[in-house]
């Protein structure tokens, strides 16, 4: 039985509501103040966590057990929360909306297109410093390195990781396990936006954090994937079987399963992106997802909002139609 449809179509059109408040709101300044996203939560917690536990002053071996233990609590938690929430949303009166308002805080569909739009404006209008500035929000790139292309991957990159991380994870995760795996995987990304990098700093302690987004991210990143390459069939100017073609260089990428989405885009787009990275003083030299233009141009950044756009309108129709179905056999 599939947990979010216990309450059968009325579930479904919670999600649906849920979907429609975020894209209208969901990048409130006030909103985020009054409400934080239960991603946040976590990476707050996390990065307490982290400066009182991963101490440069202790081994590799305590820091990897300390990072694991982290990461398992608090996945466990939010698992055990979301089991609470699920059966006490459903027997008081009023439970409806106060799993509305989680619903729509986990997702994440306006954010992304708001913050390429604003980058898109700010490189119009300010150049590339003001162009740095919009777009950090959206990349871990150390934006003060980026010359105008690379502010411009950046922006892409960032839009088509929240499509995965921010739409199709928590959509997947809610169809499949209600709000338990909404808040387990609101766990795992909010871990791995702190913990998660491949830096001296998280490489012992959010060992376990990027272990346990590369197992839980890859159903739905495939998902976000697909609904990438079908969009392109539909967005003027995208290759609609560079995508397919291009999805051979995420194999065996340190991205691991979030590299899918992106090696999509770019393929789409006829764009390299990925590739090499400052971390401080030191060039990071990973490989490049795609095999064209590293040259991104604010044309580029407007298909890349228009093809987010569309991929997002198909995991939607995808998960309200398989809601519609599974309210229907009575799974």
């Amino acid at each position: 039985m599939l947990l979010p449809y216990l309450g059968g179509v009325d579930a479904l059109l919670l999600l649906v509501i849920a979907i429609v408040l975020d894209a209208c709101v969901g990048d409130s300044p006030w909103l985020a103040r009054l409400l934080p996203t239960p991603a946040t939560l976590v990476a707050r917690l996390t990065a307490r966590l982290d400066r009182r536990l991963n101490r440069i002053d202790r081994s590799d071996a305590a820091r990897r057990a300390r990072g694991a233990l982290v990461s398992l609590c608090l996945l466990l938690g939010a698992l055990a929360l979301g089991l609470v929430l699920a059966f006490a949303f459903r027997e008081v009166r009023w439970g409806a909306v106060p799993e509305l308002l989680l619903l729509a805080r986990a997702l994440s569909i306006r954010s992304a297109w708001t913050g390429m739009g604003q980058t898109l404006k700010a490189l119009e209008s300010g150049g590339v410093e003001a162009g740095r500035e919009a777009v950090a929000p959206l990349t871990d790139r150390q934006t003060w390195s980026l010359d105008i292309h690379g502010v411009l991957r950046a922006a892409i990159e960032g839009g088509m990781l929240r499509l995965a991380c921010g739409l199709a994870a928590p959509l997947f995760w809610y169809a499949v396990l209600g709000l338990p795996g909404l808040l387990g995987w609101a766990a795992i990304d909010g871990m791995a936006q702190v913990i998660g990098h491949d830096v001296p700093r998280f490489r012992q302690f959010g060992g376990m954090a990027r272990q346990l987004r590369r197992l839980a991210g890859w159903p739905p990143m495939l998902l976000a994937t697909l609904a990438l390459l079908l969009a392109g069939l539909f967005v003027p100017g995208c290759k609609a079987l560079g995508g397919w073609r291009e999805l051979a260089t995420a194999r065996r990428h340190p991205w691991g399963p979030l590299a899918l989405p992106v090696a999509a885009a770019a393929g789409a787009l006829d764009l390299a992106m990925a590739g090499p990275r400052r971390e401080g003083e030191q060039v990071v030299k990973e490989p490049w997802l795609g095999r064209g233009r590293a040259r991104a141009t604010s044309r580029d950044l407007r298909a890349a909002m228009a093809l987010y756009g569309v991929a997002g309108l198909l995991l939607v129709g995808l998960t309200v139609s398989a809601g519609l179905i599974a309210a229907g056999l009575g799974l």
